[in-house]
């Protein structure tokens, strides 16, 4: 057959990516989003969504790429996509009006020989009900990751299709578009689709729930996790690849979504599903390790304390402030002078704190600095010139954005998530010197 054309509906995080991916692989892509608005600041180069390489692939795959308002533009399309981003609740409960409302859209406008694809996320139980003896419908696991978006929709580990028989063959156009990106192709019944999302997920979380316990252990005994960390990757039972950096919680939507998920198929079906409210009470725990660390340094000696803040998103190389750790420490601070900064974030946009035109300006006179999200640019930053602007000399580095032996010679009391403190670690030379 010849090449087929691809749709996708929804200009959101999730379908930008995946379209600019799919014209990046070759293939005509038809961007459909009902926002007029929306898709003339995309088609202008203006993106609603801040990713690496997105707007340079774009630009260089522009002649593929096809934005439009008009839903009758995906008649032509051989496999159209819905994927809107589905918003989440603060308890993790997803609105799916929006994905219903555009599936019927698209369901109304699409070619009746094309193939039509769910790539958002939808709970267990979602896809099946839809099917038509008149539609082909499949349903996929997308495998986004906020600042990794168009790596992970240019080099895919494997594509998980959910089927409503899942021995048939896939139709010709979608079988030749998923065989230009080159990886294993599992297809599987609708639920075990839906289910193997959360599932990849609750294994991270756990992996997530386990490097944030003993990190704080090593916290208590002196030891330091990054020291561990490759012990635990040369064992094969956990792997080379195992998540083990240790945060603030989890954040950002997706997997508070997915636990809730399994919490709630547990009420329904008598399972026990007591782990993971156990991993949804970790996660708030490990979020106010930034506070806690704060109240019993900064400001037991000093209430009146004026922080720095760098970092609003939930995580780099993105301007989600989905769940931000950073934004429930500025909510739990309450009335004080907080200074902030990020670099895809407009400070100003957050409520309480004071707009920074730099990192070391969001720096300047404060008692104590909290680095709350790991960019880049901060991993940049001077620990002497910080020292010279701050009042104080608490250093608050959750990731370890910062070396701890430059900070240490810069005299910064130096706070990271599973390692002990400058001050510890200088006590402990003491006593080694003393032995």
């Amino acid at each position: 057959m010849s090449q087929p054309v691809i749709g996708y509906a929804g200009m959101t995080h999730l379908g930008l990516c995946s379209a600019i991916a799919a014209a990046a692989k070759g293939f005509d892509v038809e961007c459909f989003d009902a926002d007029g608005e929306r898709v003339g600041a995309i088609a202008a180069g203006r993106y609603p969504v801040v990713e690496p390489d997105l707007a340079e692939l774009a630009a260089q795959h522009r002649d593929k790429l096809h934005f439009t308002a008009k839903p009758g533009d995906l008649a032509r399309c051989d496999v159209v996509y819905v994927a809107p981003d589905v918003p989440t609740d603060d308890c993790g409960g997803s609105d799916l009006s929006g994905l219903e409302a555009l599936f019927d859209t698209v369901s109304g406008h699409m070619s009746p020989d094309a193939v039509l694809v769910i790539l958002s996320q939808v709970p267990p139980g979602f896809t099946r009900p839809r099917v038509r003896p008149d539609r082909m419908l499949y349903y996929q696991v997308e495998t986004l990751i906020f600042g990794r978006g168009m790596e992970r929709a240019l080099e895919p580990e494997r594509f998980i299709i959910g089927c409503a028989d899942p021995a048939s063959a896939l139709p010709d156009a979608y079988a030749t578009f998923l065989a230009r990106f080159g990886c294993p192709v599992l297809p599987m019944r609708f639920e075990s689709a839906e289910l193997a999302k959360i599932s990849i997920n609750l294994c991270l979380v756990g992996s997530i729930s386990v490097a944030n316990t003993l990190a704080e252990i090593c916290e208590g005994v002196g030891a330091d996790w990054s020291e561990i960390v490759p012990a635990l990757r040369l064992d094969r039972r956990i792997g080379e690849y195992a998540y083990l950096s240790p945060g603030l919680g989890i954040a950002g939507g997706n997997l508070e979504r997915d636990l809730a998920t399994i919490v709630r198929f547990g009420e329904e079906l008598g399972a026990d599903a007591g782990v993971v409210s156990a991993q949804l009470r970790n996660s708030r725990y490990r979020r106010d390790w930034v506070l806690r660390t704060l109240a019993s340094e900064v400001f037991a000696q000093r209430p009146d304390a004026v922080l720095g803040i760098l970092g609003l998103a939930y995580k780099q190389d993105t301007a989600s402030v989905k769940n931000s750790p950073s934004l429930a420490l500025v909510a739990a601070l309450g009335p004080r002078e907080l200074h902030a900064y990020d670099p895809a974030v407009p400070a100003d946009s957050v409520s309480g704190v004071v707009p920074a035109k730099t990192p070391l300006d969001a720096c300047r006179g404060a008692d104590a600095v909290c680095i709350m999200t790991p960019w880049r640019e901060f991993a940049e930053l001077d620990p002497k010139a910080l020292a010279r602007a701050m009042a104080g000399r608490v250093l608050i580095d959750p990731y370890g954005v910062l070396d701890p032996a430059a900070c240490a010679a810069a005299e910064l009391e130096h706070f990271r998530l599973g390692a002990p403190t400058t001050a510890a670690l200088a006590a402990t030379r003491r006593e080694d010197a003393g032995t």
